[in-house]
């Protein structure tokens, strides 16, 4: 059950005018008794809200949606599928980038429970989002993970097998004649990065001879694919990796850049490429990128399905936890036959 502006004045004692002079005007206030309001909004949990008068018949229509880094094309897609979705029910989506900052993730799950949305699908940082969610659930707001399994299955989530995904990349370069294999990787507390990472050891693993590196980058961006790319061109040749496996796209475009743009290297010729999630622009690299697709425009769509049925349907819902299978795209980058 929410908790109420008139829980907040029995807790610390005050008036409920007391309370919204606290959250409103603060100034008016003495600062002991501000100190005594906000320890009981803390310990009670309390968030207010600011659309109370238009919201009174219930939530407002809109869906909260979070994702790592909205400048990533596979982000976009989603976003897409899952307004497409949403506008068929007359809801529209509010999106929100927590660019791998948890305190960004938070603020941004905080004001769509101040919003009173419909519900919130997050594409989460780690296990320290759950708390949260469940606390959006608890204030009758349902939850749903995208591109990121529920490992309890407590909440809903749209994901794709990444383990798999991450093997069928690496087994395709193993089955190119590639040994040395190079993983270019982000932050592997990101769920995403460290299935990828697992599914690629154990396609190693398979193949008696083959190594695998992992160079990890601080973001899964185009800069430090880039940045990773030029330190793999500045080794001697035979320190060189003969394969490299990018955990995204961007990650792997700026390794070719840096390989073939800004350096001397053959892709894939001296080195082939795979990277991951087969963005719009994959297939018009200088060298066409060979990747993992993910239906990201689906996983969206699909998510807001799930949503709507716990929004209907509170109790009486059966959470469900939907993996879709990663397809591999082959292209000239990996020496593959496109």
């Amino acid at each position: 059950m929410a908790v109420s502006v008139r829980d907040v004045a029995a807790r610390a004692g005050v008036s409920v005018g007391t309370v919204s002079n606290v959250l409103n005007r603060p100034a008016k206030v003495a600062p002991e008794t501000v100190a005594r309001v906000q320890a009981a909004i803390a310990e009670l949990g309390f968030v207010r809200n600011a659309v109370a008068r238009q919201l009174r018949a219930g939530h407002s229509r809109s869906i909260g949606l979070v994702v790592l880094d909205v400048g990533n094309p596979f982000f976009t897609d989603l976003a897409r599928g899952a307004e497409d979705r949403a506008a068929a029910d007359g809801l529209a989506v509010l999106l929100g980038n927590s660019d791998d900052d948890a305190a960004r993730e938070a603020a941004h799950l905080d004001l769509f429970q101040e919003q009173r949305v419909h519900g919130v699908l997050v594409s989460p940082l780690g296990p320290d989002a759950l708390p949260r969610l469940r606390r959006l659930r608890e204030n009758g707001i349902p939850a749903v993970l995208v591109d990121s399994p529920s490992d309890d299955d407590s909440f809903s989530s749209v994901a794709v097998d990444d383990v798999a995904g991450g093997h069928l990349a690496v087994t395709h370069l193993l089955e190119q004649g590639r040994r040395r294999i190079a993983l270019i990787a982000g932050p592997s507390h990101i769920r995403q990065v460290a299935d990828r990472i697992a599914g690629a050891r154990r396609a190693v693993a398979e193949w008696p001879g083959a190594t695998l590196e992992v160079v990890t980058v601080p973001a899964l961006t185009v800069l430090e694919g880039r940045a990773a790319g030029e330190s793999i061109r500045d080794r001697p040749a035979e320190q060189r990796p003969d394969a490299i496996f990018a955990a995204n796209d961007l990650l792997a475009v700026g390794a070719l850049q840096a390989l073939v743009m800004l350096g001397s290297i053959d892709v894939p010729g001296d080195i082939a490429l795979v990277g991951y999630d087969d963005i719009d622009f994959a297939s018009a690299t200088v060298v066409p990128l060979t990747s993992v697709r993910q239906p990201s425009a689906e996983i969206g769509a699909r998510a807001v399905d799930l949503l709507l049925g716990e929004a209907a349907d509170p109790e009486g819902f059966a959470r469900q936890q939907v993996v879709f299978q990663p397809e591999l795209v082959v292209r000239r980058s990996s020496g593959g036959a496109a």
